[in-house]
């Protein structure tokens, strides 16, 4: 990845939900959640949220590569509140993704566990000794044109969980610059959407849902 480029897309703020306590933003495929190291890489959701809700805190994250629905807190208490929720696993995410290859089974879980690949991070990768519990269920949606759609129910949250997950079942994500190969790889993004999220509202602790359309 060294010759890596970062080139976000020059694109509105999709926001999906606003009120006084949260804020449900669609993030583009090619951002960065948070400010990577460097002037270079400053433009992100987060600032970019920031400019129009100068209190907006950070809950979670997703890949710069991915699209989707992101919670952000606009008080303290909320940021709170939510990242209890992400911690005890009470929300509830969804992916669409489309993979390299047809997938025979209907569902499965892949029982995996994960940890950083030092000589090559930011990858991750399989060990059974260091590595943290990671799960993920998943349905297929259908076969097209020899890939396949899936939906990926993540029940832990590691660091590339789903991309790792996918590979070692021999099926990569299409379009991931660090776990497909080939012609796998040769797609204009990675095809992973963050395409629900189910929370409590943190005032009040109604359940709500919300889902961006998959843009792939």
């Amino acid at each position: 990845m060294t010759d890596f480029v970062y080139a976000p897309p020059d694109t509105p703020l999709d926001i999906l939900h606003e009120d006084a306590s949260i804020i449900l933003v669609n993030k583009p495929a090619g951002l960065l959640s948070v400010p990577g190291r460097g002037e270079h890489l400053a433009d992100c959701l987060m600032s970019r949220l920031q400019g129009a809700f100068p209190e907006a805190l950070l809950v979670h994250r997703l890949d710069m590569d991915t699209s989707g629905v992101m919670v952000f807190a606009r008080t303290p208490a909320a940021q709170r509140h939510l990242g209890l929720q992400f911690e005890r696993r009470h929300m509830k995410k969804v992916y669409h993704a489309r993979l390299w290859g047809e997938v025979q089974d209907k569902t499965g879980t892949v029982d995996l566990p994960l940890i950083v690949d030092w000589p090559n991070r930011p990858k991750q990768h399989v060990d059974f000794e260091n590595g943290k519990p990671a799960k993920t269920d998943w349905r297929v949606v259908r076969h097209e044109a020899g890939t396949t759609r899936i939906r990926l129910f993540p029940l832990t949250g590691r660091s590339h969980q789903l991309r790792v997950h996918m590979k070692e079942i021999g099926h990569p994500i299409l379009g991931d610059p660090f776990y497909a190969e080939g012609p796998a790889r040769d797609f204009p993004r990675l095809m992973l959407h963050a395409e629900s999220l189910k929370l409590r509202h943190p005032d009040g602790g109604m359940g709500m849902s919300f889902s961006a359309k998959v843009p792939f």
